[in-house]
């Protein structure tokens, strides 16, 4: 059964190739900058981190994505797990760089928001995910703020660790 509202297939997959090929277009000019290897490692790491966070979403019932790449290897979104997702993460992790806490919080908003914005247009007008199980913006808003403040505090780590070796 379809939901009210809901594109067509064609849409959907528009949709998402359009986004991603935003995304592989803005993708080279995150990474390529001062801190070549620290830009690098937060890529990695978001990668990582949001693969894990996805599959587990996925396999509880919380999402379902019913367009993807690879359908019958991949259950998570390999678009927003490897592209999309990292590339906020490294905007926001370089726009934070020498941030306080404060500003660290407060310039998580103007990335989460569009983002949840944008996940609850797909949601309500394409075939490309699926909230179950009560799943709600709310709660897309809170994971990702969480997960950008996880990941931008693993890199504020390894740079505190590595702060004599920062790579140009």
């Amino acid at each position: 059964m379809k939901k009210k509202g809901r594109k067509n297939k064609n849409y959907s997959i528009s949709f998402l190739a359009i986004i991603t090929l935003l995304g592989l277009f803005l993708l080279p000019f995150a990474i390529v900058k001062r801190s070549f290897k620290d830009w690098v490692i937060v890529y990695l790491v978001s990668i990582i981190g949001n693969s894990f966070a996805d599959k587990y979403l996925v396999s509880e019932g919380y999402l379902v994505y019913k367009i993807r790449p690879f359908p019958k290897r991949f259950l998570i979104h390999l678009p927003f797990d490897y592209i999309h997702y990292p590339l906020l993460l490294l905007y926001y992790n370089q726009w934070t760089l020498n941030s306080r806490p404060l500003g660290i919080l407060l310039k998580a908003l103007p990335f989460v928001i569009p983002q949840t914005l944008l996940e609850t247009y797909a949601e309500r007008n394409t075939d490309l995910i699926t909230w179950k199980k009560g799943w709600k913006w709310y709660h897309s808003f809170i994971t990702i703020l969480a997960k950008l403040f996880i990941c931008r505090g693993l890199i504020a780590m390894i740079r505190i660790k590595n702060k004599d070796n920062l790579s140009i």
